[in-house]
């Protein structure tokens, strides 16, 4: 995969976690996870168009991140030693709950229900809750409940037992497919639904709509819709898109 000597210009730097490359054989740009893959920021770039990858360089992908400090604190630079961001960088203080909250940007209150529709009792916001939550949802029961679904339309946040968050497929939608031109047939992948998470075996196959179907040889747990599910083969990423339910 060439490199350096294909690139045009203007481009943008970005310090992601990262690498890409020009592929002459399928005349592609392609995306690949980074050298040091307790950093690799892949998962959050799948969206990039070829156009987009045209133009974009990723100094840090070759280098681990001790290495990016050592080099940072060699020429002078005030973050060399800043701690690393967690959760969204931006929100300094307190939870982005209560961040979402400070612009405005929080939900109403509504019903926690049953799976079969039973009103329990009362949120605060369904953006107080996600796919797979324990803790905070405060309801007495004999048994742990989970947050099965968010339902940011009906204003519902339903709950259940844990065995009620294993899936065995999914259908993405909004997808973007970097590796290939397009997914005519099943094809075997490793797949991602979070960030935070390692890579296991799928398969995508093409579905109806211009969307995927995407089928885990072991199901998965908390698959939450509006999540990205990101498709690799190794270190390539071939695509993602947007998990539209779990099925």
């Amino acid at each position: 995969m060439e490199r350096a000597a294909l690139l045009g210009f203007p481009k943008v730097a970005t310090g992601h976690y990262a690498r890409a490359g020009f592929d002459r054989e399928t005349g592609r740009w392609l995306l690949r996870k980074a050298l040091d893959d307790s950093k690799d920021q892949s998962y959050v770039l799948y969206g990039l168009t070829q156009e987009e990858l045209s133009k974009t360089l990723f100094p840090l992908g070759d280098l681990d991140k001790k290495e990016v400090r050592r080099l940072a604190s060699e020429r002078g630079l005030v973050n060399a030693e800043k701690p690393d961001s967690q959760d969204i960088c931006f929100v300094m203080n307190g939870k982005y709950q209560d961040f979402l909250e400070a612009i405005g940007a929080g939900g109403p209150p509504g019903d926690i229900v049953t799976l079969s529709g039973a009103v329990i009792c009362g949120h605060k916001g369904v953006h107080r809750y996600t796919v797979g939550q324990r803790r905070g949802i405060d309801i007495p029961a004999s048994r742990r409940l989970y947050v099965i679904a968010v339902d940011a339309v009906a204003n519902t946040v339903t709950v259940g037992p844990e065995d009620d968050l294993f899936f065995k497929e999914a259908i993405v939608s909004e997808l973007n497919l970097v590796s290939i031109g397009k997914l005519s047939a099943p094809m075997e992948v490793e797949a991602k639904i979070r960030y935070r998470q390692a890579q296991f075996p799928a398969i995508i196959e093409p579905w109806e709509g211009g969307r995927v179907k995407l089928s885990f040889k072991e199901p998965q747990r908390a698959v939450a819709p509006g999540q990205a599910a990101v498709f690799y083969q190794g270190d390539l990423v071939v695509g993602g898109g947007t998990i539209e339910r779990a099925c």
